[in-house]
């Protein structure tokens, strides 16, 4: 489930369950204006469910749905200004009747017809009406805007032992970058979420040999890593909690975090020595 989303998901699923029982009786909501009120339930998943399950006439567009359409119009509007088009052009087509079929064979069409490598324009449907093959540019279509290079943050973690060797670590807001995900103390790269460890401690951290780079969808992540073992007498802040590095793979760490982990584990030996 690392780098998928999927905790995020699973929580939400829990959040959207409740409320379908607590504010809707246990019925789940038809529309597509209700559904996108509903934890983790975006523009894309409400217009598909209004349409599919409950026969609504919504115009769902994903990947699929936006290169048919942009092929068909012959749109070179770069993504993702692209998208508004999109839906407004789908909205448009959706018809009165079946609206659940149109949207499943839009999305059939653009997987396996009007596919992004070598579309199958001889057996399409819409051959003769699509602009992009009649000019010849099909494949260049969706266009993409040019990417930027990732602005580059950093940091740094603060790796806290206790005397039985577990780690200090905090769990992050259940909303934003990483939500409800455990966490080792750091500062620097995500302000918003700044541990007050090193107030807490300011002297005695070691700092190690070995760093952290990984890339996020937004940003490129460079951390470096210090470490000490708490004082006798010194007690863990109000949200923290100790986890035994044995337990790190029941506790479903971020990738970022798996990776600090292993590099500190790595030096400890020789931190040690």
């Amino acid at each position: 489930w690392a780098g998928l989303g999927y905790y995020a998901r699973a929580r939400n699923l829990l959040k959207c369950a409740r409320i379908v029982v607590s504010t809707h009786n246990g019925a789940f909501p038809s529309t597509e204006d209700e559904l996108r009120e509903l934890p983790g339930i975006g523009p894309y998943t409400a217009a598909a469910i209004a349409a599919i399950a409950f026969n609504q006439p919504a115009a769902p567009v994903d990947g699929n749905i936006e290169r048919v359409l942009s092929r068909l119009n012959a749109d070179a509007t770069p993504l993702p200004a692209l998208k508004a088009r999109i839906k407004h052009a789908n909205t448009a087509m959706v018809p009165q009747a079946c609206p659940g079929d149109f949207a499943q064979a839009m999305m059939d069409l653009g997987a396996t017809i009007c596919t992004p490598k070598l579309p199958n324009c001889a057996v399409c449907p819409w051959r003769d009406l699509c602009q992009a093959r009649a000019q010849g540019i099909q494949e260049t279509l969706p266009r993409r805007a040019p990417k930027t290079p990732k602005p580059q943050r950093s940091g740094t973690v603060f790796w806290l032992e206790n005397a039985r060797k577990d780690v200090l670590m905090a769990r992050r807001p259940d909303k934003g970058l990483l939500g409800g995900m455990l966490m080792f103390p750091s500062q620097g790269w995500d302000t918003n979420n700044d541990t007050q460890l090193p107030q807490l401690l300011p002297d005695g951290w070691t700092p190690l040999s070995g760093e952290v780079a990984h890339v996020f969808t937004h940003f490129r992540l460079n951390l470096k890593l210090v470490a000490q073992t708490a004082p006798k007498g010194f007690r863990k802040p109000a949200g923290y909690e100790w986890v035994n590095p044995r337990d790190f793979p029941d506790r479903a760490l971020p990738s970022v975090m798996r990776k600090v982990a292993m590099q500190v584990l790595e030096e400890t030996p020789k931190r040690r020595a």
